[in-house]
């Protein structure tokens, strides 16, 4: 049985004729006050450990907070960094794309002059063929038609 402090204010002994107060009360209520401190003693040992045991297991879920901390605020900076080398990259290839592109269109551009060039000096000769061949023509006609009238002049004649 423990005694709380109500029991001690409570608490009677009474006393003998002789000695003073009543020894055999006086030693029960001793030997159960020193079985109480002796069991709160150990109580508090024992609650002792388990604040420290509990102080170091907070304490350990304060490393362990600061390491999470500290790996999310690293995560947080590398996926910046992976967001901005990403920007970066889709940017460059954006750009490569657009100078591509651009040699592309000039290289095609160029083709289409040296085409249009070639056009034209296709239609130059086609031009100057047909010219040609015109003249051999009418150079051809006039030679028959020399001919149909000298034998026309010699049929008359003869």
């Amino acid at each position: 049985m423990y005694y709380t402090p109500e029991d001690f204010k409570c608490l009677c002994i009474k006393k003998s004729l002789i000695n003073g107060y009543c020894r055999k009360q006086v030693d029960a209520i001793l030997a159960q006050v020193g079985e109480d401190y002796i069991s709160m003693a150990k109580e508090n040992e024992e609650m002792k450990s388990k604040i420290n045991l509990l102080n170091e297991t907070v304490q350990h879920y304060k490393v362990l907070e600061e390491s999470l901390q500290h790996s999310i605020i690293v995560a947080q900076h590398t996926s910046e960094q992976i967001k901005t080398n990403a920007c970066e990259k889709a940017k460059n290839i954006t750009d490569e794309a657009e100078l591509s592109a651009q040699r592309i269109i000039e290289t095609a551009n160029l083709e289409v002059i040296k085409a249009k060039g070639k056009l034209d000096e296709i239609k130059g000769q086609l031009y100057s063929f047909k010219t040609k061949s015109e003249a051999l023509i009418n150079a051809q006609l006039d030679v028959l038609k020399q001919l149909f009238s000298e034998e026309n002049s010699e049929e008359n004649k003869g």
